[in-house]
């Protein structure tokens, strides 16, 4: 069985972060190894949370697993807190990198053209440094701007236009940039990427669902993770990401009894497990 390391903050209620990638990712047939940078009470849409920095302890879980001598296949990262927390990151990187383990950096840190609320204006700076790790990188078009150093583009940007993000992020070191959230017209949703090593541009989308959630970007990278570990493409990976996320909004959207902090992944997973056993 294959091992992936997860790291990013835990949230006690709501699901996003880890509380999203462990399941899924577990689901998949991957055993997931998790990084806590933090503990909190619920996630940050709820007013009045608790929270437990453990930026401290990320350097101990390290040192300990250094000792002990751990295998990862491969390390996929999520919201991250501080530069410091970054360098922690690229430390886990540096110190568990072997041929053939991927790394996988959703740089969560911005949506509609704004960081969010506590990252000051050096954090893309910081995040960019940690991209340049990366095999792969799964922005949004806000996240990318910012890595850029660029004007935010807005959502309905054109091809050319992630086109030519697309470049400038592969400049910072990944092997393979994807640009998600990307508007194609006819109510259709998807993602753009860039093979830097056959320099091909490929790209794919699914039906836009008119409502809005915290977590669909975890569910998307957690479920890219699980595939691409499961040895699915890149591209194919990723269409099974975003099917998988849109089948997820979808349900919310229809359920009458839905929660309004989070979508209904988890009546999906039978669906994305049945799926897996056409590609094996």
């Amino acid at each position: 069985m294959k091992r992936i390391m997860s790291i990013q903050d835990l949230s006690c209620l709501g699901k996003c972060s880890l509380s999203v990638a462990l399941p899924i990712i577990s689901a998949m047939g991957i055993e997931t190894s998790i990084v806590p940078t933090a503990v909190l009470s619920a996630h940050t849409q709820f007013d009045g949370f608790h929270i437990r920095d453990l930026t401290e302890d990320m350097k101990k879980v390290k040192e300990h697993w250094k000792k002990e001598d751990f295998k990862f296949d491969g390390i996929y990262t999520g919201y991250l807190a501080s530069a410091q927390q970054i360098d922690i990151v690229i430390e886990y990187i540096e110190a568990f990198s072997r041929p053939n383990n991927l790394v996988i950096v959703d740089p969560v840190m911005a949506e509609d053209g704004k960081l969010y609320t506590g990252f000051d204006d050096s954090h893309p700076s910081h995040m960019a440094r940690l991209c340049g790790k990366a095999d792969i990188i799964i922005p949004n078009i806000s996240e990318a701007a910012l890595l850029l150093g660029m004007d935010y583009p807005g959502e309905d940007c054109s091809m050319d236009k992630i086109k030519e993000m697309l470049l400038g992020l592969s400049k910072l070191g990944a092997k393979c940039c994807v640009i998600t959230g990307v508007h194609f017209g006819n109510d259709r949703l998807g993602f753009v990427g860039y093979d830097s090593l056959t320099n091909d541009f490929f790209e794919g989308s699914t039906k836009e669902v008119k409502y809005r959630s915290n977590g669909t970007g975890d569910v998307f990278a957690s479920t890219f993770t699980g595939a691409v570990l499961n040895d699915y493409s890149i591209k194919d990976a990723l269409m099974l990401a975003a099917e998988f996320t849109c089948r997820c909004i979808d349900d919310t959207a229809k359920d009458p009894n839905r929660r309004t902090y989070a979508v209904n992944f988890e009546t999906q997973i039978p669906w994305l497990c049945e799926e897996l056993k056409k590609n094996i």
